[in-house]
């Protein structure tokens, strides 16, 4: 069984928007010390957007609900690219929610559990797609493109199981599907490798809208 630990959880209140037609942004996710609420948040767009109570999300269209409710990036991934950007990279700068330690999300696979103590369970469902928000908040040239070929996308999750998320916290990957469909195997098939679309399809843990895309681009 595979462990990590929860190095950060990050929340964001509202800010103004960075580059979108929206009204406000939440990729300003900071640290916070006390434990966090987390539950599935409902449908994108008109649920309760962020999976972790307090943590804002502006985009409702793109991002949050239930297939979005939780973004991960790990500290391992952070380290590659402090070194590639020649900057410091502190928790959270991502936008995202979780920042752990100790897990290779590289190797993650579409569909793995992750347990928590207070009885949180989450599901990996796919990786982030980058935006101009988040490129903006970079303030990298080409970051988007850049992100995109580095191919260290971090992860989305949803909730299985309610609970709470605290720094410090274990994280339990227990349960691994045997289709094998890893999030870089999976980022790279959709971004730049649409002939192997198919394989995507492998994996039915995929967001519904994932796979509805998927199926109609294969027509």
């Amino acid at each position: 069984m595979t462990v990590g630990t929860v190095l950060s959880v990050n929340v964001a209140a509202a800010a103004p928007p960075m580059g979108k037609g929206v009204a406000s942004t939440g990729i300003h996710k900071l640290p916070v010390s006390a434990p966090v609420e987390v539950r599935a948040p409902g449908l994108k767009g008109v649920g309760l957007h962020s999976g972790l109570v307090g943590d804002h999300i502006g985009d409702t269209k793109n991002h949050g609900g239930n297939d979005q409710a939780v973004y991960a990036y790990a500290t391992e991934d952070y380290a590659w690219w402090a070194e590639s950007l020649d900057r410091e990279l502190p928790p959270g700068i991502f936008g995202e929610n979780l920042t752990t330690s100790g897990l290779d999300l590289l190797g993650a696979v579409i569909g793995e559990k992750w347990a928590f103590g207070s009885g949180l369970v989450l599901q990996v469902t796919f990786g982030r797609l980058p935006c101009v928000t988040f490129q903006n908040r970079m303030a990298e040239p080409r970051w988007v493109k850049r992100f995109t070929a580095a191919n260290r996308p971090g992860t989305y999750l949803r909730v299985l199981v309610p609970g709470q998320l605290a720094p410090g916290d274990r994280i339990a990957v227990v349960e691994r599907p045997a289709h094998g469909l890893t999030l870089t195997e999976a980022f790279e098939i959709y971004m730049r490798d649409q002939s192997r679309l198919a394989r995507l399809l492998d994996a039915p843990e995929l967001p519904s809208s994932l796979r509805d895309e998927v199926l109609e681009r294969l027509g």
